[in-house]
């Protein structure tokens, strides 16, 4: 058992918990909790730590004990795994995971490609939300701008509840060069923009299809939505002038879902 917060392991992992620099360097990202590790593929588990207290919580959970016997794992003392953890009541179960990496290609390869690209989104919760989303809408990747906050920060893992493994994703140092490859390709950009003339519900969406949602703030760049080939708008009603980015998002990803599997 690990008992001390010197140990050169946990300095590590405390270490990676702080820096997003040291993490990307690794090639790692951190996930907590038995859901999430539950999900994980094993194949990119690189490291399991579990709390003395949680050891005695696996019977209970039959698929979180078949997979610790699979990939092993490393008990740590309750006050280490706290130093450890993220969160302020830990579940017990900590990972290190390899990153995974998509191209482009594999965004395309879809029968009908549906993607959300976002533009230097900062909040990290709005981030998982809207991949978790994704994946019940039925999206085929999420592109983000270098200026978009790391989707492996620990709040944003947490806020996909697993759909981190399952969605593909990727930065692109040129959001206007990856949506001219896009237009190339046969996909219609969109933008959620406050010009916007049409409603978002009149538009046929069947088609390969991608949605550009800008910034919390200041929404999209003027240089990125010159490059979108329509413009959306939401229906508000009192005085709200926009929505929080996440529910735009969702509520385009939905009316997607609705078209494309509709009778």
């Amino acid at each position: 058992m690990i008992t001390s917060n010197s140990n050169p392991k946990v300095k590590q992992i405390i270490q990676w918990q702080d820096k997003a620099r040291d993490r990307r360097k690794a090639g790692i990202f951190l996930i907590e909790g038995f859901r999430m590790f539950e999900e994980a593929p094993e194949e990119s588990i690189q490291q399991v730590f579990v709390s003395e207290e949680a050891v005695e919580r696996i019977g209970k959970r039959p698929d979180a004990q078949r997979k610790l016997r699979a990939v092993g794992y490393e008990t740590v003392a309750k006050e280490v795994f706290a130093r450890m953890s993220d969160t302020q009541t830990p579940q017990g179960v900590l990972c290190v995971m390899k990153r995974p990496r998509y191209s482009l290609e594999q965004f395309l390869q879809a029968e009908s490609p549906l993607i959300v690209v976002l533009e230097d989104l900062q909040d990290p919760g709005n981030l998982g939300t809207m991949i978790r989303t994704g994946e019940a809408a039925g999206i085929t990747g999420v592109i983000m701008s270098a200026g978009t906050v790391d989707i492996f920060n620990p709040k944003t893992i947490r806020s996909t509840m697993g759909s981190i493994f399952r969605v593909p994703f990727l930065y692109a140092e040129s959001l206007p060069e990856i949506l001219g490859i896009l237009r190339q390709r046969g996909i219609r950009t969109y933008a959620a923009d406050l010009k916007g003339e049409t409603y978002y519900d009149r538009v046929s969406f069947r088609e390969p299809a991608a949605f550009l949602i800008g910034n919390e703030g200041k929404g999209l760049t003027k240089e990125t939505a010159a490059h979108a080939e329509h413009y959306l708008k939401i229906p508000m009603e009192g005085r709200v002038e926009s929505l929080n980015a996440a529910i735009a998002a969702s509520l385009l990803m939905y009316e997607a879902h609705r078209q494309r599997f509709s009778q």
